[in-house]
Formats: C-alpha cells, structure tokens, sequence
C-alpha cells in the first residue's frame, strides 16, 4: 500500500509506503527529485535506537543540510529507509526482535523495492546496528546488493559496548523501554567535543526520536552483547565503503581495520572524517560524510 505526496516540478517528492512481511507491517519512506526514472536506488537501513525517517530525514528548521535522504534524492539517487519491526511505525511485536528478524524485514524491503521499480540490484547504506542486520543480508544476498556502506559500525571490543554491559540484564528483563526526551541526547556527546554539535540539531533529533519511538527494544542491545560477532567479512562480496567520524565510541580503526582487510572485493575503501562521533551524520562534519557516500555510490 502506498500513499504518494507529490509537490510540483524539482521538488523533492516523497511517499509513505507498507510492506507486509509475515506478522509484521514495515514502513518505508521514499524521496526523489522529480522523478525516479533510471535512477540509482539507495536504501538505508537505521540502528538500534532510532527508526529510519528519523534518522536520515531529520528536518531540522532553518538547517536543511541534516537530512541526509534530501541530499541524495538531490544528487540524483532514488532513496528508501525502513523502520525494522519494533521501531518507528513499523508492528512492534512482543517480546526481544532480533537480529535476525531485522534481517530478514531488510530482505523484504529490498524485494519490495526491486519488484516496484523494476530493477536487479540497490545500493545499501547501515549506520551502527543496522551495520549488523544489514550485514547479514549482504551476506546470503549479494547478488541484490551493488554497493555496500558500513557507517559506525560496531565491533567486539567497541568501547560504547564494554559500557553497555552493565546492563545486560535489564536488556534481558525488557524487551521495551520508553526513552524521555532527554535520554536521546548524551549520544551526541560520547567521546565527542561538545564544538562539533549543534544544539538546535539534537534538540530537534530528541524530539523527533521521541515522537517516534513509544517504547525502543532491547533486543538489538542483548544480540550485540551476547552474539558478536555476528558478520563474516570474507562472505560480504560486493564493493564496501567502511566510514566513521574520528570521535566514534563504537566505529575505530583497530578494530575495524581486520574486518576491512578480510573484505574480499578489491574495490573497498575506509574512510575516517574529523568533526564528528556516532553521530557523524547529524554533526559538524555531515557535509563531508554526504559527500564521501554520494561519491562512493556514484
């Protein structure tokens, strides 16, 4: 089912649509500018805590530069993200999601896209968990794949994860938790300089996260405790770009540089940025980060 808002001529266009997927229903949103006729397509899947329209098409007023889906549609790709089950408004089943299932939710998008516009492959962008998932369809699916962008991800030993641990077992105990306004914000700041933020940015971020997200899982929180690593680089076959902000509290160069050499395909590229953290894409240095994934796709 699709619901089309269509603004005039060189305007971004945009349309909500809903793939069914076993159990659940999945939302995806779409941008494009003018039309999507023989355009490059772009899906892009969103991480552990915030769903996919609120990550990549953050309207922040007076700064149109943050949407990171509005600048692709106007590089001239054709741009989906999905919520994954239990995120945005995507079913929110009972009990843990995992892993897994977003996987498979990612595998039913990405068909959903292929048969509606009639193409063979799509590039993928994953931001931190999505990384996860994401990298698990890359996997057993590559051939539906042209290129692959890994942005922050996480590995075994990432910092951020040594501190989650703590709280394993209330990851376990929850497969929900509600997050207030203020509790999306300190992601901004984790081994960040306060001098790369915006204010204005995570305000707005906080409040759309909270709008979107009644109760957040936990499951993505137990399978990165308890399962990784959970991705076999040799396995993902497609070009690769691994790009993270030099402030990154999950995304480093130790230890992401083994997953980056067991990459296979010769046409691979690791990409650090300055000015930016986990949140790379919503920092000082967002510019730079749009650049470098528009350039890599084209």
């Amino acid at each position: 089912m699709t619901t089309i808002q269509q603004p005039p001529a060189r305007h971004l266009a945009s349309a909500e649509h809903w793939v069914e997927h076993g159990s659940v229903s999945l939302f995806v949103w779409e941008k494009y500018l003018d039309h999507f006729e023989n355009k490059p397509v772009v899906i892009l899947a969103h991480g552990s805590a915030s769903a996919g329209r609120e990550s990549f098409d953050l309207q922040v007023p007076g700064k149109p530069s943050y949407s990171l889906m509005d600048y692709l549609a106007q590089q001239g790709f054709h741009v989906f993200s999905l919520d994954v089950r239990g995120f945005g408004r995507s079913t929110r089943p009972p009990g843990h999601i995992t892993t897994v299932e977003a996987s498979t939710d990612l595998h039913a998008v990405v068909d959903y896209v292929l048969a509606l516009r009639n193409i063979r492959q799509v590039h993928l962008l994953a931001w931190s968990w999505g990384t996860q998932y994401a990298g698990l369809f890359v996997m057993r699916h590559s051939e539906k794949v042209a290129r692959y962008i890994c942005y922050a991800q996480m590995h075994a030993d990432s910092p951020d994860l040594k501190i989650r641990r703590e709280k394993l077992e209330i990851y376990r105990a929850n497969p929900y938790i509600r997050i207030p306004e203020s509790g999306w914000k300190p992601r901004f700041y984790s081994m960040t300089p306060e001098c790369v933020n915006d204010v204005e940015v995570i305000d707005t971020f906080a409040h759309a996260a909270t709008a979107a997200e009644s109760e957040t899982p936990m499951g993505p929180q137990l399978d990165l405790l308890t399962l990784m690593p959970m991705l076999d680089a040799r396995e993902i076959k497609v070009p690769v770009m691994v790009i993270h902000g030099e402030y990154d509290d999950v995304a480093d160069l130790a230890g992401l540089l083994p997953f980056f050499q067991d990459l296979p395909n010769g046409d691979k590229r690791y990409v650090v940025l300055p000015e930016g953290g986990h949140m790379l894409h919503l920092q000082k240095g967002h510019l730079r980060f749009q650049s470098e994934v528009s350039a890599f796709l084209k």
